[in-house]
């Protein structure tokens, strides 16, 4: 976690307590080192990290991908919680569908790197799927 600190512009050099509001578990981890976690934790540390450096946008890359379904509803909860409470904008790239439209607010497809579409999430409807998500 303090490797996230290096980036913070405030010079502060522990770990906010906030960090282990959202993510608990890692306080009862903290003496493990990083590779010996499981895939779930090792997610929900790579994003307490990321929040150590107090970003003003969070990038999220898959943070599903290989995570059981229980830590998945966990990693969902805890994006909500963080973008209600630090007013945080995250921006996701996910294949989970029901996982994105759970988590965003907003969405975006790109066909050959262009914009084909973007809207409220609640227009992400299973037409709008079928036309730019399915092979």
């Amino acid at each position: 976690l303090r490797l996230g600190l290096v980036a913070r512009s405030d010079g502060m050099t522990r770990v906010p307590d906030e960090i282990f509001d959202f993510f608990p578990m890692l306080r009862q981890l903290a003496d493990r080192q990083g590779g010996v976690l499981s895939g779930g934790e090792q997610q929900q540390l790579a994003i307490a990290r990321a929040l150590c450096s107090n970003p003003e946008l969070l990038l999220l890359d898959e943070p599903t991908e290989g995570i059981q379904p229980s830590v998945v509803e966990e990693i969902e909860r805890i994006l909500r919680r963080i973008h209600a409470e630090k007013k945080l904008t995250i921006l996701l790239v996910e294949q989970k569908l029901e996982f994105a439209k759970n988590v965003a607010q907003e969405f975006t497809i790109m066909v050959k790197g262009r914009v084909a579409r973007e809207a409220d999430i609640h227009s992400l409807t299973d037409d709008v799927v079928r036309e730019y998500l399915t092979i």
